[in-house]
């Protein structure tokens, strides 16, 4: 099992720096282990425009092939076209290989199932166990199978996209769109899509030969968006991942979102629409969600951070909409189950061509929110002790534990919860104002500090 702590082995893949832990090698056993634990069958592989990705592409078929697989490669897509693919073709599974909103230094893969999510933790665990076992068997002549390249994958998830929003509607509006391709494949497929539901597009950090930006569309990381969409007078901008699943909001005045508007956007559009919920979102997405569910009298389910998480509750309840607000990451299954920033970008468009006003006017509607974070380096045994600490300390006001630790406070919620990947723990505050935001952010910085100065 030493060489699997080399590298972040987690529900969401396997990722790491190219050539420190993360190798052709590795990949190709990895992609055997993955093909005996889907046993054999059709599996999808797709990735970004990073530079390695072709590398650990011809990588990753060799292993598929060595379990008896056939191999469907899309090429250059985003991660959610090849989850929409596996369930509109009735495949075994799938890869995509991208370390999405990670550095350029970084790859990964990701794990795909048969109802194209990703695995849960528990078949995480599985395919891992089979892979620290070793060498597996290759299969001998007989079994080989073919590779194929599938083109049109993207169309056909535009398509699907289209056919849940009223793009007749969006197209009448002849919206002016910026969008920010973060040197993705949103270079290759957003102007596009943008432009076949009647949008004027304009878009920056559209080539492939590298990231001009820091690839997660946080706000600050948006300038030359802002910019753009106040120069052109754009009616709305958007910014991207590498692998297209985060999607970021600029309003028409240039105001880079917190991720958290994305989700709430999408939801309270579809929720418009007649939708009767429930919605279902991360614990650590934002408390307007529940005004906008509240305001159309719908249910609002919390479950644990990470899509595979968002999605399995929204299976188990029926849920057609939700997402991942600190992210940016809007779930649509009506599309398919996973977060999807294209899905995003129609819904967006349709909220927007549905209103009388500009975007902005529909910030301006919603309750103010200010959303603020710190991180501490804790290893798991301290770290769960704090949480121990900090749940008995604020017991009475009924905090909710199954991912962390999350309640609310007049002045604001807090969340502390630690990664799954690192020994990281980390303190999310919301409050309605800045200044309120941060003296809770300083209070529980310190709270926190001093607990673990008690251990």
């Amino acid at each position: 099992m030493g060489r699997v702590n080399t590298l972040k082995f987690s529900e969401s893949g396997v990722r790491g720096i190219v050539g420190e832990g993360l190798t052709p090698r590795l990949v190709t056993e990895l992609g055997a282990a993955f093909g005996f634990y889907q046993g054999g069958g059709r599996i999808v592989v797709g990735r970004d425009t990073r530079a390695t990705g072709a590398m650990f592409e011809d990588a990753l078929v060799a292993g598929l092939l060595s379990a008896g697989c056939q191999v469907v490669k899309l090429g250059v897509v985003p991660t959610p076209t090849i989850q929409f693919t596996v369930t509109r073709t009735g495949a075994s599974g799938a890869v995509a290989i991208t370390a999405s909103h990670n550095p350029a230094q970084w790859n990964a893969l990701k794990f795909i199932g048969s109802r194209g999510t990703f695995l849960d933790r528990g078949e995480a665990s599985e395919l891992f166990d089979l892979y620290s076992q070793g060498s597996l068997p290759c299969r001998g002549e007989k079994d080989f199978r073919e590779v194929r390249f599938m083109e049109g994958a993207f169309k056909e998830h535009m398509a699907r996209i289209f056919s849940v929003v009223d793009a007749e509607l969006i197209r009448e509006r002849r919206f002016r769109v910026a969008v920010d391709c973060a040197n993705g494949v949103g270079a290759l497929c957003s102007a596009g899509f943008l432009e076949k539901l009647g949008c004027e597009v304009f878009a920056v950090n559209t080539g492939i030969d590298g990231f001009r930006r820091p690839p997660e569309p946080l706000p600050e990381n948006l300038g030359e968006l802002a910019e753009l969409v106040k120069r052109e007078h754009c009616d709305v901008g958007f910014g991207q991942d590498p692998d297209g699943d985060r999607l970021t909001v600029v309003t028409d005045r240039g105001e880079a979102l917190n991720p958290h508007y994305t989700v709430a956007l999408a939801v309270e559009q579809v929720l418009e629409g007649g939708d009767p919920g429930p919605v279902v979102v991360n614990m650590q997405t934002s408390r307007l969600l529940e005004y906008i569910c509240g305001s159309f009298d719908c249910k609002l389910l919390s479950s644990k951070v990470g899509e595979i998480n968002v999605v399995e509750k929204m299976i188990e309840n029926d849920s057609e909409i939700g997402g991942e607000g600190n992210c940016g990451g809007v779930i649509y299954r009506r599309v398919h189950p996973g977060r999807d920033s294209f899905t995003g970008m129609a819904l967006i468009l349709e909220r927007l061509a549905m209103s009388d006003g500009p975007l902005s006017e529909i910030i301006d509607g919603y309750p103010p929110m200010c959303n603020l974070s710190a991180r501490f380096t804790v290893p798991p045994i301290p770290a769960r002790e704090v949480l121990a600490s900090l749940s008995r300390k604020y017991e009475k006001y009924h905090p909710l534990t199954f991912d962390g630790l999350r309640f609310d406070l007049e002045e604001g919620r807090i969340l502390v919860r630690s990664s799954n990947t690192e020994p990281i723990m980390r303190l999310n505050v919301e409050a309605d104002d800045r200044p309120t935001a941060e003296a809770l952010l300083n209070r529980f910085t310190e709270e926190i500090e001093q607990e673990l100065a008690s251990l």
